[in-house]
């Protein structure tokens, strides 16, 4: 993506939030049947772990850029309560998909012996496989007395260092260069850096006592099943 100048910190604000003002717009104003908000969030609502907290739907926000952001968003989904609609909210974390996504620039490097954990390696990545993801707006659409914020993880984060090792291990790479440092990223990457030397550990745990199963609850489980004859 692009390094997060003034105008590119805009347009990812306004892409966030345009787009439910203008639905709120258009369902306050014109007479429709819709009964039900089902929406993307984001677990960057919650900031970046420094302190090795798992964070839960009941976690204070953070305060970093992307948290303010996140903030923002959900405070134009939360909106549509005032039409008296059912609102519920999937925080997102980092979404493995074999069409695009996080999960392809984790893999390049590592297939070409060349991959490494970056800035310490211990960063927590709370991700979820696509299916998963699509099957919990599935949950959430079909389950109506469910609404309000659930995150969008798989049940076990794990650190970018076993993240680069288990990808690793699905392609029959060694992972053996030292760290990537956060410096060198922060030059390369500018603020944007942050989203790869930082990460946060999210829980699941309330979506699944709703009764969501996952398919793919482990990392090993989804990158067989992304990465096998790729």
């Amino acid at each position: 993506d692009k390094r997060w100048t003034a105008q590119r910190k805009k347009e990812i604000l306004d892409s966030r939030t345009q787009s439910t003002e203008l639905l709120y717009k258009t369902l306050k104003h014109t007479a429709n049947g819709v009964k039900h908000f089902i929406s993307a969030s984001a677990i960057g609502y919650y900031g970046f772990d420094l302190k090795g907290e798992l964070f839960d739907e009941q976690s204070a926000p953070g305060t970093d850029y992307l948290a303010s952001v996140t903030q923002q968003w959900e405070a134009s989904i939360d909106k549509l309560n005032e039409l008296s609609l059912r609102v519920a909210k999937l925080r997102i974390g980092i979404v493995l998909s074999d069409k695009g996504g996080a999960l392809a620039p984790m893999v390049i490097p590592v297939k070409l012996f060349a991959g490494s954990p970056l800035a310490s390696g211990e960063q927590m990545l709370s991700w979820i496989h696509i299916d998963d993801l699509c099957n919990m707006f599935i949950h959430l659409v079909e389950n109506e007395s469910l609404q309000g914020a659930y995150n969008g993880t798989g049940p076990y984060a794990v650190s970018n260092k076993d993240f680069t090792k288990a990808i690793g291990k699905q392609l029959s790479r060694p992972v053996f260069l030292p760290n990537v440092p956060a410096f060198l990223l922060k030059l390369i990457l500018g603020e944007m850096a942050d989203l790869v030397i930082f990460g946060s550990n999210v829980s699941s745990k309330k979506i699944q006592d709703t009764g969501f199963q996952f398919q793919y609850p482990t990392l090993e489980a989804s990158l067989s099943n992304l990465l096998n004859n790729k």
